[in-house]
């Protein structure tokens, strides 16, 4: 580690799953780590849900599983649903049962990994100390160390002094902003809205992960945890006139009313409407600052191809950049982490997340559209293309670089 004992080691911006990952997987590797999160606690906002079989391994590493598992549920199955037609294709994770460490999905809202993490950290006393309500400013650059400007909720400047800092604070990153890198690509003209609610989707025939397939009713369905009973469920959807929270609440009630038609068994818990994202930072490494998570890149979510990166970001970037602190390594291999972590989202990740939006939120009525819909139907009677397709995850993982 550094010599100067007033440079922290690393400075990690952001405290969702990924700053929160890296600096609980930093800090088991004897990394003191500084954590500035801008808002006042653990953001709470409906977003990612689902941890594909492929990161587990990666959570078992950092030791996070066992407690996430607790926390939330594994699940095998996977449903298309052709709103259109009624038409379900069903296939699940028992294919590759005896090839693979854990042949499961891990179900748990993206706030309840966070909580996760923070408990094992306290419990552990691990080195990390998470500073909520610290808006980042300022970052400057040198050769040996970066300074990082954050103000607190009541305009107090803090600044502190860094040998590495890591942006993983979202797809509106300050740091990403501040090191001057630019986010290329696209966004989407429709909004998603994510919702939480409690609702017997089961009794409605709708499996744990469910993909309804339709151009004004597709929807991703997934169940969250076995509260109450029917448990609590995402349902999310795409809007393209809920441009804010007040115009998505307005227009609710015309999806609820024709996915979710129990009025007297549902119950709204939470809201979000966002932005969706196919975008890219122009690189993942600027000298001495780390991108990470949707700081780097930004995905639609269909498919659960966001975190999924995140994770993958996260089990590299914490290897590297330790044995980098450790003066194991020198620091190329940070930029082999960008480079690879760069490609894996441009040429795998971001193309199929597309092709996963087109489809859900798009009409069988079409040419594209129903030749998709058949690619479907026959992960439903081939298994062998379905293994194929379970297996896709896997390619998103960058072996380690050091050892």
């Amino acid at each position: 580690m550094t010599s100067d004992s007033n440079i922290e080691p690393v400075v990690v911006v952001g405290g969702g799953p990924v700053g929160i990952l890296n600096a609980l997987g930093l800090a088991r590797r004897g990394i003191p780590v500084t954590v500035l999160e801008r808002n006042e606690d653990v953001a709470r906002a409906p977003r990612a849900v689902v941890y594909h079989w492929a990161t587990l391994e990666g959570l078992e590493r950092l030791g996070v599983f066992t407690d996430a598992v607790a926390a939330g549920f594994l699940k095998q199955d996977y449903c298309f649903l052709n709103w259109r037609t009624g038409e379900r294709v069903r296939y699940g994770l028992s294919l590759i049962e005896g090839d693979v460490k854990h042949p499961y999905n891990l179900h748990l809202a993206q706030d309840r990994l966070v909580d996760v993490a923070l408990e094992i950290i306290e419990r552990e006393s691990l080195p990390v100390d998470v500073r909520w309500g610290r808006a980042v400013i300022g970052l400057q650059q040198y050769d040996d160390r970066v300074t990082v400007t954050a103000v607190d909720a009541g305009g107090a400047p803090e600044r502190h002094e860094a040998s590495w800092v890591i942006g993983a604070d979202g797809a509106g990153s300050a740091v990403r902003s501040l090191a001057g890198l630019s986010f290329e690509g696209f966004t989407w003209p429709e909004r998603f809205v994510a919702t939480d609610v409690h609702y017997p989707f089961e009794e409605e025939g709708y499996d744990q992960t469910t993909f309804v397939v339709d151009e004004t009713f597709g929807a991703i369905i997934v169940k969250i945890n076995n509260d109450r009973g029917s448990g609590l469920w995402r349902y999310t959807y795409s809007d393209p006139l809920a441009e804010n929270r007040e115009i998505a609440a307005q227009r609710l009630g015309r999806f609820f009313d024709t996915v979710l038609p129990r009025e007297s068994d549902r119950e709204l818990v939470a809201y979000n409407p966002y932005k969706m994202h196919q975008r890219c930072a122009t690189t993942f490494r600027m000298n001495r600052v780390l991108l990470a998570g949707d700081a780097a890149h930004a995905t639609n979510p269909s498919g659960g191809l966001g975190l999924t990166s995140g994770l993958f970001d996260t089990y590299l970037l914490v290897d590297s950049l330790a044995a980098v602190v450790h003066s194991r390594q020198n620091d190329w291999v940070l930029d082999r982490y960008a480079h690879e972590r760069r490609r894996v989202f441009k040429e795998l990740v971001s193309p199929t997340a597309s092709a996963n939006k087109r489809l859900i939120f798009g009409s069988t009525e079409t040419p594209e559209g129903g030749e998709a819909w058949a690619r479907v139907r026959r992960l439903g009677r081939d298994p062998e293309a379905a293994r194929a397709r379970l297996m896709f995850t896997q390619q998103l993982e960058t072996p380690a670089i050091v050892g």
